[in-house]
């Protein structure tokens, strides 16, 4: 699925695109030797911190890895609802 598909919301992914993602994530976490325990404990953790400051839904969080010849990337996506909560809401 192109660029511009995945942001105009045309369309969904095709089940090849599907599975080709699924596969670049599988073989960079096997080759970045991350337990599953241990992806699930950062998770957590991130989640902790920004819920701190946003509403979120965590049900849609995801956090993915990917490798280039000079690093490796941590991405994670929280879902936030609605404005920062403010220094009182803490």
């Amino acid at each position: 699925m192109g660029f511009f598909s995945r942001i105009f919301g045309r369309g969904e992914p095709s089940s090849r695109d599907v599975a080709k993602d699924r596969l670049q994530l599988v073989l960079v976490h096997d080759r970045i030797r991350i337990p599953p325990s241990q992806m699930a404990a950062m998770k957590d953790e991130l989640l902790a911190v920004v819920s701190r400051y946003f509403d979120v839904d965590s049900d849609g969080v995801a956090i993915t890895f990917t490798q280039s010849s000079r690093m490796n990337r941590l991405v994670a996506e929280v879902p936030v609802f609605g404005n920062p909560r403010h220094s009182a809401d803490r």
